[in-house]
């Protein structure tokens, strides 16, 4: 594990730092709970990057301050002085100026987005398969800013499984049904499942309204738009049926489950796998997921409080016990980290809720997994 030590000008010792990678695996003391909030004890990583040709000419300050504009300049300035920014593993002056292809390295106190504190409950479990009941909030591997506030990192932690390969996907905000293999080959058995288009996906929604009491069929073009996070339904203009579309093909089933006269309960097939498929489509047929910000348009204004409170799924939040015991926990504080003394990386909404979309089940030639319904689908 690689070590930094930072000298004051009089050469004694200020602070020892110790840096990790990937190869470092989570664990359970990683994590503090605080009021139903899972929160990662922040923790030195190197960022790695290389330069790209449209960097290349640049000081090394000005390239941080103009590409990475989540801190200030003096920061960089400070970083790049004390060896946190490096070229090529070296020490460089502010003014360094970097050329393309040159490796950039990035030491910093890492600060990741926390999520709801619920388990991840574990519902079957063999020598090849591990299939569990994903939380809402969590993403299922480590992206972006998390790594260790993930499906795979907590159940490495908290279960000692690893290594685990996701065979699909569900979207952060997204609870339900996931399905890991626990080895490759039985992840490319899965795999080629999938492609082939052997494998049927269900998912239950919560919506706006009362939902038609016969199967709807939307097939509807999908257009995503990766800068806004957002997927539109692409139709036909007005007298021009025969112009060709761009979005993507995309096809879901819905059918009524049941309905108390302001919500529905609804089953959701999406035949084909894009982009917020099942949350656009709902929208299009005038019945969005009621608690789904993005997509609820000119629906918000109307939405009751109700809409607004959490989700409440089949998954238990952290006994009082043990987020009394988290809370008495502390973690390192570091001068130069622009996010402490906060657990939270700035910008993040540590009360955020889950979607009412919920996987239940997959299904494939010879295997079929579910997972339980949440609460917030029982009238």
């Amino acid at each position: 594990m690689p070590e930094m030590k930072r000298r004051r000008d009089d050469g004694e010792e200020e602070m020892e730092i110790v840096w990790q990678s990937p190869a470092n695996p989570p664990e359970r003391q990683d994590y503090i709970f605080q009021d139903g909030v899972r929160y990662v004890k922040p923790y030195y990583f190197e960022f790695i990057s290389h330069v790209k040709n449209r960097w290349a000419g640049k000081s090394i300050v000005d390239l941080f301050a103009d590409e990475f504009k989540g801190r200030p300049y003096d920061y960089y300035v400070s970083a790049v002085k004390s060896g946190r920014i490096q070229v090529d593993g070296e020490l460089v002056p502010v003014s360094y100026i970097v050329k393309s292809s040159q490796k950039i390295s990035h030491f910093l106190h890492r600060h990741e987005p926390p999520v709801m504190a619920l388990d991840v409950n574990v519902l079957h479990k063999d020598s090849d398969v591990l299939t569990i009941c994903k939380p809402a909030s969590v993403p299922v591997h480590p992206c972006g800013q998390y790594r260790k506030n993930t499906v795979v990192g907590i159940l490495q932690a908290e279960h000692d499984l690893a290594p685990l390969f996701p065979i699909h996907r569900l979207d952060r905000l997204v609870s339900g049904l996931l399905i890991l293999a626990r080895n490759a080959s039985k992840a490319d058995v899965f795999r080629q499942q999938i492609e082939a288009g052997m494998v049927h996906k269900q998912y239950i929604a919560k919506v706006i309204g009362v939902f038609p009491d016969v199967e709807q069929v939307v097939n509807a073009n999908i257009n995503y738009n990766a800068r806004e996070g957002r997927s539109t339904v692409e139709v036909p203009s007005s007298g021009n049926s025969d112009s060709p579309l761009k979005g993507k093909t995309a096809c879901t089933k819905f059918k009524r489950i049941s309905t108390n006269g302001v919500h529905s309960i609804v089953s959701c097939e999406p035949v084909t796998g894009r982009t917020h498929q099942i949350r656009v489509h709902l929208q299009h047929t005038g019945h969005p997921i009621a608690n789904d910000l993005l997509y609820l348009s000119n629906f918000v204004a109307n939405r009751s409080s109700a809409d607004r409170t959490g989700v409440n799924n089949t998954n238990n939040m952290k006994s009082d016990e043990s987020v009394e015991k988290s809370e008495e926990e502390d973690f390192s504080i570091d001068p130069m980290c622009t996010n402490c003394p906060n657990l939270a990386p700035k910008g993040y909404d540590i009360h955020e809720e889950g979607l009412w979309l919920h996987c239940v089940r997959y299904t494939g030639p010879d295997w079929d997994y579910e997972c339980p319904y949440p609460n917030w689908a029982c009238f």
